[in-house]
């Protein structure tokens, strides 16, 4: 369950409780999509980096392991030794991304596995089955992910699609926690709104899917090479439409600054691999901005990553040392700058509800929105 704790302007203040314990908003989910952080980090890791929510993926999972497995032993939760809330996404984007030979039907889509070639059905239906196999906190919604740009009148037709899809969430979910032997019977669903960058197809399919009282709503389809600005003006023509007393989740977004400037716009909820993997390519997100530990410059520097972070690698080693393990190709490179980004971000939104708690936050998206997207 959401609640509104204070809004400032639109950005909102929020708290979240779930069966797997209760986590403040805004916050930025870690991506574990294959039950684990790329980069070496564990759950365990993951306690010491201020996370308060893991996000998995059901297409991955359901590819390998399999969902049946994971079932088997305990559930996700047990699976990779974290208790705290955790929320699958659909596999909706990744069977539209990776899958190969896809067909999309009104029964749902057939694909071939991006790992060995096999044949795989996923629906509305097949999609909840898995989430509920994995036990997840929040089970995404099965949509259709529309390339971008797409015409409009496709667009449209999959936004229908989606809502006749989200309808039958809807129904397997009821039916899936009421099971006797259901690991997750309070697992939650979250709607997505879909639309290309159509305001009028955005704005009527939230219209539609609110009438659902889910317990939250996402906004996806964004943050896939559109400009930033296009973002932007999409979530100002979503907001008023949500649900004021739902949390909000911008799906994979984004940078600093994006996810600064989407809670002054009302979003309460983000994931994006973007530290993760930046970091496992030496760029490192501090509190002056973005720089690459590689660059020659830092060949002898004995200062941390970032002078105003207290991560375990910030405390223990140098820039100069980060350098050399990249340039060694040692994997503790990765991991220790995974470490740093991980824990910045989580950092960030800390300070993000601080400054919603003291009612100072439009100073601070002043003070950091640009310095944080700078490179130095």
């Amino acid at each position: 369950m959401y609640t509104l704790l204070k809004q400032e302007n639109r950005a909102r203040r929020g708290r979240f409780e779930t069966v797997h314990g209760t986590f403040e908003t805004p916050c930025f989910m870690n991506v574990a999509t294959s039950a684990a952080i790329k980069g070496g980090v564990s759950a365990v890791d993951l306690k010491d980096m201020k996370c308060q929510v893991a996000l998995c993926n059901t297409y991955h999972l359901h590819v390998r392991p399999s969902d049946k497995i994971i079932r088997e032993m305990g559930g996700l939760h047990k699976f990779m030794n974290w208790q705290k809330p955790i929320l699958t996404d659909s596999g909706g984007f990744q069977v539209f991304s990776l899958a190969k030979l896809r067909r999309i039907k009104e029964e749902g889509v057939y694909f071939s596995s991006h790992v060995d070639g096999r044949k795989i059905f996923m629906g509305p239906e097949e999609s909840m089955q898995i989430q509920s196999n994995l036990g997840s906190t929040i089970a995404m919604a099965f949509d259709e992910c529309v390339e971008n740009p797409a015409k409009h009148d496709y667009a449209k037709r999959s936004c229908e699609r989606t809502v006749r899809w989200l309808y039958r969430c809807k129904d397997e979910m009821e039916r899936l926690n009421a099971l006797h032997d259901t690991i997750n019977k309070k697992q939650l669903l979250f709607g997505i709104n879909q639309g290309c960058t159509y305001d009028d197809l955005r704005a009527s399919h939230m219209e539609e899917i609110a009438k659902l009282d889910l317990d939250g709503y996402a906004i996806g389809g964004l943050a896939v090479g559109e400009p930033t600005e296009v973002m932007y003006h999409i979530i100002d023509v979503v907001e008023p439409i949500m649900p004021k007393n739902k949390i909000r989740y911008l799906m994979g977004v984004g940078t600093p600054s994006n996810i600064i400037e989407a809670v002054a716009r009302g979003v309460d909820l983000f994931d994006c691999v973007m530290p993760s993997r930046n970091a496992r390519h030496a760029t490192i997100f501090t509190w002056n901005g973005i720089t690459h530990v590689s660059n020659k410059c830092y060949e002898t520097d004995p200062l941390p990553l970032d002078p105003e972070c207290d991560c375990p690698t910030c405390r223990n080693f140098s820039r100069a040392y980060l350098r050399h393990l990249f340039k060694a190709n040692e994997q503790l490179a990765g991991r220790l700058a995974v470490v740093h980004n991980l824990y910045f971000y989580n950092t960030l939104m800390e300070r993000i509800r601080e400054a919603l708690d003291e009612g100072r936050f439009e100073e601070f998206r002043m003070k950091y929105s640009d310095r944080l997207a700078s490179h130095y």
